[in-house]
């Protein structure tokens, strides 16, 4: 009975010291990434949400959020998320015609990510709006 005791309280032991304690976040769109799809420059204006939500037992604190590049702007939670919560990461994209693949990388103290750092990815394409041919005749109406 002693044996079978002790194998218990080291199992339990065991189990609960694997458990992740701390601030976790968990992002709703799958594999992290927005498609912008095809888009014009003229019908959107490149701003995109990125929502999560803390699935930890800690506060979670967005410490630092960058993009590769000038033509992504992101922009962080100013307050700590607190567990069970959402939270918001807006991520906006210049719009120039062609392909888009950006990344944005998310610093935290999120536990379930090596060192709190987690990659956001935005794809998509930009099309330019078509142009008005200026030496295109255009239709008159006739005079009455």
């Amino acid at each position: 009975m002693k044996k079978l005791m002790l194998i218990m309280a080291v199992l339990g032991f065991a189990f609960s010291a694997s458990a992740q304690k701390g601030a976790k976040i968990e992002f709703k769109d799958q594999d992290n990434t927005i498609d912008y799809g095809t888009v014009t420059k003229e019908s959107d204006n490149g701003v995109r949400v990125f929502e999560f939500t803390n699935t930890g037992d800690a506060p979670l604190i967005i410490t630092n959020v960058q993009s590769t590049c000038g033509c992504t702007v992101p922009s962080k939670p100013k307050e700590p998320i607190m567990p069970g919560k959402t939270g918001q990461i807006e991520v906006k994209y210049n719009m120039n015609p062609g392909p888009i693949r950006k990344t944005i990388t998310v610093e935290s103290n999120a536990v379930n990510y090596e060192g709190g750092k987690i990659a956001l990815k935005i794809k998509g394409t930009v099309v330019a709006a078509s142009d008005v041919n200026v030496m295109e005749k255009k239709k008159t109406l006739p005079n009455n």
